[in-house]
């Protein structure tokens, strides 16, 4: 692996212990302005020094991050659909990667989407951009998307999924925790971060989702509604990180929240 590539994973993956915190900001590309996502900068500015990284839109990343910013971006280069359209499968490349080089991306992400009409589109859509991104020794993040079908997060599929991103050459794979996620992180080869998914009813839910994933093999999460769709969402990236970066467990993270919720 050239230092180019080393240096930018290592930007992502802290080398002090091997894993992640990602804060998933990208949701506009095809939520539009969700919910306490309806003004990115307000949402980032407090988030990003306890992230380890960012994963966004080159708009976002224009207009809502300030130029100063230390934490290292993963630029979503992939879109072209809308929770409107007919189909959320039928994404093609919407950003170059000279455009993630000038914009100093530490990494780029694209979805897939195995198993549905544009899954061979999706899937060589990301052999292309490996192709490009290796040349210039960027690593590629691979989305195992799975659109409106929630049903196919099972262990089978997310494990095919995982496997045929690692297998077309994405450095990293976010993915989805299912039941028995050990057979899908020991079946890929590429590090595996979980995605936080929908907002869940309570912060414990997400914590206990964050600590599952660890202690199965994923190196971390990559994580937007459920930290900053919360009342509390500093207090609630800092009990993140203590599960992932500190080995906390979910008791010991619910204290750490309770009482930075109720700091003034």
């Amino acid at each position: 692996m050239d230092w180019g590539m080393k240096n930018r994973l290592s930007q992502i993956i802290k080398s002090d212990t091997g894993r992640t915190v990602m804060l998933a900001v990208d949701h506009g590309y095809f939520l539009g302005p969700t919910r306490k996502l309806e003004n990115p900068r307000t949402t980032i500015e407090p988030l990003a020094p306890y992230a380890d990284a960012i994963m966004l839109t080159r708009g976002v990343l224009r207009t809502s991050v300030p130029a100063e910013i230390t934490t290292p971006v993963v630029l979503r280069v992939s879109g072209g659909t809308s929770i409107i359209g007919k189909d959320l499968s039928d994404e093609g490349i919407t950003t170059s990667i000279q455009e993630a080089i000038r914009l100093n991306a530490a990494g780029v992400a694209l979805s897939i989407f195995v198993g549905s009409e544009h899954e061979r589109e999706t899937l060589l859509g990301l052999s292309n951009l490996v192709n490009e991104a290796e040349e210039y020794g960027i690593p590629v993040l691979a989305v195992t998307a799975v659109g409106k079908e929630l049903e196919k997060r099972d262990v089978r599929y997310l494990s095919l999924c995982c496997r045929i991103a690692a297998e077309l050459g994405a450095r990293v794979v976010k993915t989805y925790y299912c039941e028995d996620f050990e057979k899908v992180s020991g079946g890929c080869p590429a590090p595996l971060v979980v995605a936080g998914g929908p907002k869940l009813e309570t912060e414990r839910d997400a914590m206990q989702l964050a600590y599952d994933a660890i202690q199965r093999g994923a190196i971390g999460v990559d994580m937007g509604r459920n930290i900053w769709q919360s009342e509390h969402p500093i207090a609630m990236i800092k009990a993140i990180r203590h599960i992932v970066h500190e080995k906390g467990t979910v008791e010991s993270a619910c204290e750490l929240f309770n009482t930075l919720k109720n700091e003034r």
